[in-house]
């Protein structure tokens, strides 16, 4: 473990790659996540939207919204750039950060905020909503992160 993310594993099931494992701990309840509880957020990815967030109220813009279909897309997307060995962006239309390595929400967000396009996609005014995920291949496995974004 670093960086004090506890993390466990899930095992999610890929057959030419064997198992692919996503970061995760136990889930927040609903008071603790601020949203509907019908929609399971990892920690991690709680963490990400948590950091992105901070981000925008340091620049006087509005907390971006949590959207599961959202989501959905960005866990797919990590799932695929894991699966394949390629860190690319989706063909979605949707605005997206995406990144590989970091061992944090922190080190990921401070990445993005250091990359003008990503910065710019998180300081969009125009966003509304967002979907996080992150992923990893194995137990030492680099990790791959993704946000998308929606107005």
């Amino acid at each position: 473990m670093r960086k004090a993310l506890k993390l466990e594993t899930m095992l999610l099931g890929f057959t030419t790659l064997g198992m692919l494992l996503l970061l995760i701990a136990a889930p927040l309840s609903a008071a603790e996540k601020g949203h509907d509880d019908k929609f399971r957020m990892f920690p991690v990815e709680e963490k990400i939207l948590q950091e992105t967030n901070a981000q925008r109220a340091r620049f006087g813009l509005p907390a971006l919204k949590l959207d599961p279909a959202l989501v959905e897309s960005a866990r797919e997307h990590a799932v695929w750039m894991c699966s394949t060995h390629n860190l690319s962006h989706t063909s979605k239309m949707v605005g997206e950060n995406i990144a590989l390595g970091q061992q944090s929400a922190k080190e990921a967000l401070s990445d993005w905020m250091n990359s003008s396009g990503h910065r710019a996609n998180i300081l969009n005014i125009g966003y509304t909503r967002i979907g996080v995920a992150a992923y990893q291949i194995g137990e030492n496995g680099e990790i791959y992160w993704c946000q998308q974004f929606l107005r």
